[in-house]
C-alpha cells in the first residue's frame, strides 16, 4: 500500500485544515472533506478512500456516528475509521462504540495521536504489518546517527547534535540543535541504544548529551545545556558529575 488515501469527514473548518495540513506533511493523500452526513456518504462512494477520520458531531448532531453505523452495514464496503470529538458524554461514546472504530480521539487532538492511530487502523484493518516500518525500525542507531521515524521515512540525526531527550507519557522528546522529534519509545529502551559514555541519565525523565553541558548546578539540581536548554539532576544520578571531565 504505497499510498494511503484519507476521507476526512469534519465540519469545522479550521480543524479540517489542521488535518489537511498534518496528513500532507506526513505523505497521506486527502482523498476529500466532507462537512455534513449527506456530503460523506456521496464522497465514501465517489473518492478511493482507505481510511476514513470522522468527527462524531457535525453541526450539532451525531452524525457522525449515523455515517458510521451506515458504512459498517455493508462489510464489503466498510474501510476502517478513527472517531475525533470534543464530546466527553458517556452515552454518546457508548454509541460509538457499537460502531466498532479504530480509534475514539479527543479533540483537541494530539497530531502524534492521530498519526498513529492511522497507522494501527490501516495495518489491523488491512492485515499487512509492513504497511508502516515495525516498531524495531521506529528508531535505529546506524554508526554515529540515529534514524528516527519521520510519517514514513526514516530521518538521519547525527547523534552529536541531539542535545538531549526527555520522556513525556508514552513519548520521547528528542531535543536537537535545530529541530525537536517526537518518538514512540520507553527512556529506558532509547538509553541502551545511546553510547554510555557520550549520553547519561540525569532524571527519570532526561538524558543529556555529556557533550552539549555548558554548567551543572549541583545545589539546585539543575543542568544547563548548549541552547540555553535546563534539564533537572536528581540525587540518584549526581555521579553524572564523575564523568564530567571539564564544565565549558
Amino acid at each position: 500500500m504505497d499510498n494511503i488515501n484519507v476521507l476526512i469527514i469534519e465540519d469545522t473548518v479550521e480543524e479540517s485544515n489542521k488535518l489537511v495540513k498534518l496528513l500532507e506533511e506526513n505523505n497521506y493523500t486527502v482523498s476529500g472533506i466532507a462537512r455534513t452526513f449527506q456530503e460523506a456518504l456521496a464522497l465514501f462512494y465517489k473518492v478511493k478512500v482507505d481510511i476514513l477520520i470522522v468527527d462524531i458531531f457535525l453541526n450539532g448532531v451525531p452524525e457522525g456516528i449515523t455515517f458510521a453505523e451506515t458504512i459498517t452495514t455493508v462489510p464489503e464496503a466498510a474501510k476502517p475509521f478513527v472517531f475525533l470529538t470534543s464530546s466527553k458524554d458517556r452515552q454518546i461514546f457508548e454509541r460509538a462504540k457499537l460502531t466498532k472504530p479504530y480509534s475514539f480521539l479527543l479533540k483537541p487532538f494530539n497530531e502524534l495521536e492521530v498519526l498513529y492511530a492511522i497507522e494501527m487502523a490501516i495495518e489491523k484493518f488491512y492485515d499487512q504489518s509492513d504497511v508502516f516500518f515495525t516498531e524495531e525500525e521506529d528508531t535505529v542507531i546506524s554508526g554515529d546517527s540515529l534514524f528516527i521515524k519521520k510519517g514514513k521515512s526514516l530521518k538521519k540525526v547525527l547523534l552529536t547534535d541531539i542535545i538531549y531527550i526527555e520522556v513525556e507519557e508514552k513519548y520521547c522528546n528528542i531535543i536537537t540543535e535545530k529541530e525537536k522529534f517526537v518518538i514512540l519509545i520507553s527512556l529506558t529502551k532509547i538509553l541502551k541504544l545511546l553510547d554510555p559514555n557520550s549520553f547519561c541519565r540525569t532524571h527519570r525523565n532526561y538524558i543529556v548529551n555529556i557533550n552539549k553541558i555548558v554548567e551543572i548546578v549541583p545545589s539546585d539540581n539543575l543542568i544547563v545545556l548548549q541552547g540555553k536548554h535546563h534539564v533537572t539532576l536528581s540525587e540518584r544520578y549526581k555521579d553524572l558529575i564523575k564523568k564530567v571531565r571539564t564544565l565549558k
